[in-house]
């Protein structure tokens, strides 16, 4: 008995110092970029004499860093190493599905995700409407860039170089909106996040369309509820509009951004 009393004590004291070692970590990504040693031990409650101590075993094996100059510390390479590696890990299908679900079963209309392929945006997740007549969206539609709520999104957040030749396309079509037109709705778009349609695509059929970011603000995706008049109004004020921004939060949260 005496014996595992031995044993275990070495134990706990390596988990006790893992603990403090991944609180530490977590008090400088938190204030990030980088602070000093004695706003890091107020942040975390712990004595700067220990703080230091640990910041000493997690620079020497390249999780933190310090600036020569300000003596601030920060992370470093091997975190980043570690934080990439866990995003990279992220897969935006597997993280919307269960939540455009859920989205789903509260205002049944239907809900999908989409992304950006080789020829625009892409549908890769759909969960349809339980009822009697359902709209048919179907996994691996594309979707035109400017003439439905989700192209629209990714035309307001993709970069330039990734749109302009779809976009010059479009806008060469007699339903294209103007350009000045076209500005405006970008301009609206980054301002709230949120994209209404009243029967662009499909008359009689309304959308509403957020964007999911990952670290860095880069655009990973679009969700978007889709629904008939009279049931789906599609109001950018509304209930629905605010269920779909809470989602777009989430994921978006999930994926780094």
């Amino acid at each position: 008995m005496a014996d595992s009393n031995v044993e275990a004590a070495p134990r706990r004291q390596k988990v006790q110092a893992a603990e403090v070692g991944t609180d530490i970590l977590t008090a400088l990504a938190e204030l990030a970029p980088a602070t000093s040693l004695s706003r890091l031990a107020d942040h975390v409650g712990m004595p700067a004499s220990k703080v230091h101590r640990y910041l000493q075993a997690l620079m020497a094996s390249g999780y933190a860093e310090q600036d020569p100059t300000t003596n601030h510390y920060g992370l470093g390479r091997a975190a980043l190493f570690v934080g990439l590696a866990a995003l990279g890990r992220l897969d935006v299908v597997k993280l919307a599905t269960p939540h455009l679900a859920q989205l789903r079963d509260e205002l049944n209309e239907t809900c999908f995700l989409a992304v950006w392929g080789n020829r625009g945006p892409a549908v890769v997740h759909v969960e349809q409407a339980v009822r009697a007549v359902t709209l048919v969206t179907q996994v691996g539609s594309v979707l035109p860039l400017l003439g439905s709520s989700t192209g629209l999104v990714f035309n307001a957040f993709m970069p330039n170089a990734e749109t302009a030749q779809l976009r010059d396309e479009e806008l060469k079509l007699p339903s294209a909106p103007s350009s000045d037109a076209l500005l405006a709705t970008m301009s609206e778009l980054q301002r709230t996040h949120i994209q209404a349609v009243h029967g662009l695509l499909m008359a009689g059929v309304n959308a509403l369309s957020a964007p999911l970011f990952s670290g860095g603000q880069k655009l990973v995706g679009v969700i978007t509820i889709v629904g008939a008049e009279p049931g789906f109004l599609a109001d950018a004020n509304g209930e629905a509009a605010k269920r779909l921004m809470e989602i777009a939060h989430k994921i978006s949260a999930r994926m780094g951004a």
